[in-house]
C-alpha cells in the first residue's frame, strides 16, 4: 500500500515509520479522526451549522486524497471505522422504533412515505441514466437520494419549535417509513449486485424472500424472547452488563445479516427495534447515545476521508441537477398525495418542504453499501458527499421558506384531523 510522504517523520519517527499492516496504524488513525472531528465540530457549532457538515469536512482534511499529504496512514482503517459507525448508527435509530410505534404511524404516513420514496427513486434513476451514469451507480444514487435525513430534519424542526405541529407529525411518520424502506431496499440491492446484476424474477424473489424472512423472523420470534433477556440484564442494575448485552445483540444480528448475504445495517436496525420492545429500552437508549454520537462522528469523518475531492469539479453540474430532481420529486409527490387525501394546502406544503431537502446519514450508508460490494464507481461517494453537504446546509432555510410562503393561508392546527396519522 502506498503512503503519502509527510514532513513530520523527524519529530514522530514511531508514528511515520513504515508498517507491516493496518494494525500498525489503527491507534494513530483513530486519534487523528477523533481530534480533527472535535476541532471541526467546535467550528461548526460556533457557526451554527449541522454537525454532519463538520464531520465530513474533517474527513476531507485528513483523507488520503487531500493534498499535500494524508494524515491517515491506512485507508483500510477508515473502512473498518465506517462499518462500526454504520452498525451503531442504525442500532440507535432502531431503538426509537418499537413495534407498536411502527403500527401507530398511520396509514397516510405509510402510503405517502412508500409512494414518494419509490417515485423519487424512479425519477432520479432515469435522470442519472440520462446524465450518463452507469446502471448500478444510478441505482444506488437513486436509492440514496430517495431518503430524507432523519437526524437533520428532526434537529431543524426542534430548533424551529415546530416539532409538534400537524405537518411535523406527518413528516416524522414518513421518516420512519423511509428508514425501514431504505434499509430493506439496500439489502435487496446488495444481493442483486452480488449476483452480477442479473435481472431475473427468481433472483429478485430470492432476495426479497430472504430479506422478508429475516425481518419477519426477527420481529416475530425475536420480540418474544430477546426483550426478556434484556430485561433480566436490566434488573441486575449493572449498567455495564446491560450495555454489553445490547451491544452483543447489535453486532450479533449484524453478523448474521451479513452471513446470509444482507447488509449489516438491517441487522443493527432490527436489534435496535428489539431493544425498544424491552422495559429497559429507556435505560438502554441512554447508555448507547454516547456510543451513537462517537460512532456517528467516526462514520461521517470516514466517509469524508474516503472522498476523492479532486473529482469534485467534474460533477458540480450533475450534483446540482440531481439535487433539484430529488427535491422537486419529493415536494410534488408528497404535496399532491396529501392534498388529494383532504389535507389543507398549508399542511401539505409544509410536510412537502420538510421532507424534500436534507440528505444525510442513511444516504451515505447506501452508497457505502454499494461501494462495499463493488457495485458503484469511485466518483459516487464524493458526489453524494457534495449533495449531502449542500442539502444539509440549506435544509433550515428551505423548511423556513416552506412555512413563510403559506402564511397567508389559514394556519395549520396542531391536532390531526381524520386524514392524519393515527
Amino acid at each position: 500500500m502506498n503512503h503519502t510522504a509527510s514532513p513530520f517523520p523527524s519529530f514522530f519517527p514511531q508514528f511515520f515509520a513504515p508498517g507491516d499492516g493496518p494494525n500498525d496504524f489503527i491507534v494513530q488513525d483513530f486519534a487523528v479522526v477523533m481530534i480533527v472531528a472535535a476541532i471541526m465540530m467546535a467550528i461548526t457549532y460556533k457557526l451554527k451549522q449541522p454537525m454532519v457538515i463538520g464531520y465530513i469536512l474533517a474527513g476531507i482534511v485528513i483523507g488520503p486524497f487531500t493534498p499535500p499529504f494524508s494524515l491517515v496512514r491506512d485507508v483500510g482503517t477508515l473502512n473498518v471505522l465506517a462499518e462500526l459507525g454504520i452498525i451503531m448508527l442504525l442500532f440507535v435509530i432502531g431503538t426509537e422504533f418499537p413495534i407498536q410505534r411502527l403500527k401507530r404511524m398511520g396509514k397516510i404516513s405509510f402510503v405517502v412515505g412508500i409512494s414518494e420514496s419509490i417515485g423519487t427513486l424512479l425519477i432520479v434513476f432515469f435522470t442519472a441514466q440520462a446524465l450518463g451514469f452507469a446502471f448500478f451507480d444510478s441505482l444506488f444514487l437513486s436509492l440514496a437520494l430517495s431518503i430524507t435525513s432523519t437526524v437533520v430534519t428532526i434537529k431543524v424542526l426542534e430548533d424551529l419549535g415546530w416539532i409538534k405541529s400537524k405537518s411535523s407529525t406527518l413528516v416524522l411518520g414518513m421518516l420512519i417509513v423511509e428508514d425501514i424502506f431504505v434499509v430493506t431496499a439496500l439489502s435487496v440491492l446488495q444481493s442483486f449486485a452480488a449476483t452480477g446484476g442479473e435481472l431475473s424474477i427468481p433472483n429478485l424473489a430470492v432476495s426479497l424472500g430472504v430479506t422478508g424472512a429475516f425481518i419477519a423472523g426477527i420481529l416475530v420470534l425475536g420480540s418474544k424472547y430477546v426483550p426478556r433477556i434484556i430485561d433480566r440484564a436490566g434488573k441486575t442494575n449493572d449498567y455495564a452488563l446491560l450495555l454489553i448485552v445490547i451491544l452483543g445483540l447489535a453486532f450479533g444480528l449484524s453478523f448474521v445479516s451479513v452471513g446470509i448475504g444482507l447488509s449489516s445495517a438491517i441487522g443493527a436496525f432490527l436489534a435496535g427495534v428489539l431493544v425498544a420492545e424491552s422495559n429497559s429500552a429507556a435505560v438502554a437508549r441512554i447508555l448507547t447515545l454516547p456510543l451513537r454520537d462517537m460512532f456517528a462522528a467516526i462514520f461521517f469523518v470516514s466517509i469524508g476521508a474516503l472522498m476523492d475531492v479532486r473529482l469534485v469539479p467534474t460533477f458540480i453540474i450533475p450534483a446540482a441537477i440531481l439535487i433539484l430532481t430529488s427535491f422537486s420529486s419529493k415536494l410534488l409527490i408528497i404535496t399532491g398525495i396529501l392534498v388529494r387525501a383532504k389535507f389543507d394546502n398549508v399542511t401539505a406544503l409544509r410536510a412537502g418542504f420538510g421532507m424534500s431537502t436534507a440528505r444525510g446519514e442513511l444516504s451515505l450508508v447506501v452508497v457505502k453499501g454499494g461501494q462495499d460490494v463493488g457495485a458503484v464507481s469511485s466518483t459516487i461517494l464524493p458526489l453524494l458527499g457534495v449533495i449531502t453537504v449542500v442539502t444539509t446546509f440549506i435544509a433550515p432555510y428551505v423548511i423556513r421558506l416552506g412555512n413563510k410562503i403559506t402564511l397567508e393561508s389559514k394556519p395549520e392546527k396542531d391536532t390531526m384531523d381524520s386524514g392524519g396519522v393515527g
